[in-house]
């Protein structure tokens, strides 16, 4: 089968948007599924204070768009953990300590959510800046820990998290999702997703539920 020129397939690091994109990749080994609004920020807090998170119910309470990424990754056998801004040195580190684990070179695609807009099939996906910002401090975490073979896309949404990283907290409130949020009485909820590294622990899919990857590794 020819590669596609938008599969990224030459690079350990790689970059997409929603479902569509993590299909136009080549597949990976580890998958990164990126939410920031509320998605992945909401699980990887409640993961973080010991509880395990089971899949459908997150989905049907936080999310359908970042959830519905997360049952695709899975369904190609990849390990699929949950990255945001609260968690993306932890995020870094457990990509490596998979890589250790397998001792070869390990593939890893970041897919940012975004939103829809529209009903059911019909929804249209959205850019959000959360979810750019998010996968960018993901990509820069692993560039700091020495895993920097990225993509072009990948890079530049390191870059941009590295080069607005000062203003994430005005960003996530001043964006349309920030807003909708805010309007929706849940002020809260944005200024606890745009604390970078508050978490240390990484929620990985395993049998349908969101746990923590270390307490996996300790099985």
């Amino acid at each position: 089968m020819t590669a596609s020129p938008f599969d990224q397939s030459r690079y350990q690091l790689r970059f997409d948007w929603g479902r569509d994109g993590l299909t136009r990749l080549a597949p990976a080994d580890v998958v990164v599924v990126v939410d920031v609004l509320r998605f992945s920020s909401t699980v990887s807090a409640r993961v973080a204070g010991g509880e395990t998170v089971a899949h459908d119910e997150a989905a049907h309470a936080v999310s359908r768009n970042g959830a519905a990424v997360a049952s695709a990754a899975a369904a190609t056998g990849a390990v699929v953990f949950l990255g945001s801004l609260r968690n993306a040195t932890a995020v870094a580190k457990a990509v490596l300590a998979e890589q250790n684990r397998r001792a070869a070179r390990t593939s890893v695609s970041i897919i940012a959510a975004g939103e829809l807009n529209g009903p059911g099939d019909a929804a249209v996906l959205r850019f959000s800046v959360e979810d750019q910002l998010g996968a960018g401090a993901v990509f820069a975490a692993l560039e700091a820990i020495g895993l920097d073979h990225s993509s072009p896309e990948a890079a530049a949404a390191s870059e941009a998290f590295r080069g607005l990283r000062s203003a994430v907290r005005h960003l996530l409130t001043a964006s349309g999702s920030g807003q909708e949020l805010l309007d929706a009485g849940r002020r809260d909820e944005v200024l606890a997703a745009a604390v970078h590294d508050a978490d240390e622990t990484v929620p990985v899919l395993h049998d349908g539920v969101w746990r923590a990857y270390e307490a996996i590794n300790a099985e």
